[in-house]
């Protein structure tokens, strides 16, 4: 079988530009899960028992509805409903935020229980407010136990933005998508494109590996 990766050479600035907003979407669906997520988890864990009672419907909600729903949901069925519409990208930055940020809320959680009870009692003793002792204690040990779960959430941010094809967001596989339709070159391209993935997400699973080694004795107690 003959080879021909012309086609792929010809359309590097529109696949670099697929890379682009790949990486744009991975980081801000991040930040956006990671942000939410920690206060969902803080109101779960402090909360009154009727937040919790809601938040732990959505985790569970979100863990039992494939992501693919949830996007497409929010893309055709969302304006319907509210009358709202969201270009694409915007609808897959918060209908992937939306989904995992019930994952990053339950390591957050579990990572807070994880931090021995004597130290909270320890900064109570001292006289320390329940979200000093939150902040200055819980979270930073709480944050180094979670880093290596966390790094797998975001190099899950990476894969998930693939489907936002669906829905037309002009990301890395949309763009692959179109150059082997129109130059009946699929091997090469989705190689390619499989190749372009691993260099993103390879670096974020080492990177993370390497620090948590480097900083794991913070996160013992």
């Amino acid at each position: 079988m003959d080879f021909n990766f012309g086609p792929v050479i010809e359309s590097w600035r529109f696949l670099a530009d697929g890379v682009r907003i790949t990486v744009l979407l991975s980081l801000s669906v991040a930040a956006c899960s990671l942000t939410f997520g920690t206060l969902v988890a803080l109101a779960r864990r402090y909360g009154p028992k009727w937040l919790q009672a809601i938040l732990i419907f959505y985790i569970d909600s979100m863990r039992a509805i494939p992501v693919l729903v949830v996007l497409v949901w929010f893309y055709f069925a969302f304006p319907i409903a509210t009358g709202i519409n969201l270009p694409p990208f915007l609808s897959a930055l918060v209908a992937l935020s939306f989904n995992l940020t019930a994952y990053v809320a339950e390591i957050v959680r579990a990572g807070m229980e994880s931090v021995r009870p004597g130290q909270v009692r320890a900064g109570l003793a001292l006289g320390m407010s329940t979200p000093q002792i939150v902040r200055k204690i819980v979270l930073p040990q709480a944050f180094v136990r979670m880093m290596p779960a966390l790094g797998n959430v975001l190099t899950l941010t990476v894969k998930d933005t693939a489907i936002a094809a669906v829905i037309a967001v002009p990301e890395l596989m949309r763009r692959a998508d179109a150059i082997a339709g129109q130059t009946y070159t699929p091997v090469e391209v989705f190689s390619t494109v499989m190749l372009l993935y691993f260099c993103i997400i390879f670096p974020i699973t080492r990177g993370v590996d390497i620090v948590y080694k480097r900083i794991s004795f913070l996160g013992r107690s």
